[in-house]
């Protein structure tokens, strides 16, 4: 049995590109989306499993959930499409960001309320290529999680806090996550509770909360708290990629580092990531020099 609500955004709205962040890889056992652009996700509310359908109805965003935890993902529909996202205040500095901005008016941070969600994969995806830590969630999952309630085939609701603590070591080295991740998930998972306090904290003490668990860093905790949060001034510091995209963007030059950044969106704050996603939008990043990182296989140690 499900239930059903319809939320109608006050302006341009760009369901897709919004929700996509919350998707980890093409494979996500969690996150589909049909040829017609219906995006279904899986989740673990604090009411249990659900799942929710969202998909455009005339000027709406229509959404269908199953599950125990479908009266809490109906409840909160505004703030996972981005209701509460408020971009009054974001004014571009740069001629790009102007003209990102200007082309993508149905941009909005979304909000799902639920950190170990995000704080999980975005462990997984510490100091390894993209592929390494869509393919250890995507095994985790379908290994530890447990069939998504509703009507889709083959979608997994992620583990509950107790069972990730419990994921035993072969099982973490078979989907090629090495030691220090997976005990980092585990200490959060031990501490899960008081990391989902973070959801209703200002950023400055969400940050420190998910930074208090030996393990994460200001990069992890800025990845999860984007997406549980819906925090437009969580930029992400010590990425591989995003220093020198945003400086070669603003400036045509290589080389920025995260100070450089930094000062580069000292213009947009309290909206740094906001500018970041505009500018990410843009397209506009450096010539390829080296080879990609090459992915390595835990599984072979």
């Amino acid at each position: 049995m499900s239930a059903s609500r319809i939320w109608v955004p006050p302006g341009p709205y760009d369901l897709g590109r919004n929700i996509a962040v919350l998707r980890r890889g093409p494979g996500d056992p969690a996150f589909q989306v049909d040829p017609d652009g219906t995006i279904w996700r899986a989740s673990r509310t604090p009411q249990g499993p659900g799942t929710i359908r969202l998909a455009r109805r005339g000027d709406g965003i229509e959404a269908q959930a199953w599950g125990p935890g479908a009266d809490w993902l109906l409840d909160r529909l505004p703030d996972l499409l981005g209701g509460h996202d408020d971009p009054a205040g974001f004014r571009p500095r740069h001629r790009l960001v102007h003209e990102s901005h200007r082309r993508h008016p149905g941009l909005r941070l979304i909000r799902t309320g639920l950190v170990l969600e995000s704080l999980v994969p975005s462990i997984l995806e510490q100091k390894v290529t993209s592929d390494e830590a869509y393919r250890a969630w995507r095994l985790l999952l379908s290994r530890h999680g447990e069939p998504a309630p509703g009507p889709r085939d083959r979608m997994r609701v992620m583990p509950d806090a107790r069972t990730w603590a419990l994921i035993p070591s072969w099982e973490w080295h078979r989907a090629g996550v090495d030691g220090k991740r997976s005990a980092t998930v585990v200490r959060a998972a031990r501490v899960a509770r008081r990391l989902e306090e973070a959801a209703a904290m200002p950023l400055p003490q969400a940050m420190a909360r998910l930074q208090a668990v030996p393990g994460i860093g200001p990069w992890t905790a800025a990845e999860a708290l984007q997406r549980s949060n819906g925090a437009p001034d969580a930029v992400t510091v010590g990425d591989l990629h995003l220093p020198g995209i945003i400086g070669y963007a603003l400036t045509g030059r290589r080389g920025t580092d995260d100070a450089a950044m930094l000062d580069l969106l000292a213009p947009y704050a309290d909206h740094r990531h906001r500018a970041c996603r505009l500018i990410l939008l843009a397209g506009v990043t450096p010539p390829r020099r080296a080879p990609r990182l090459a992915p390595s296989d835990m599984r072979a140690l």
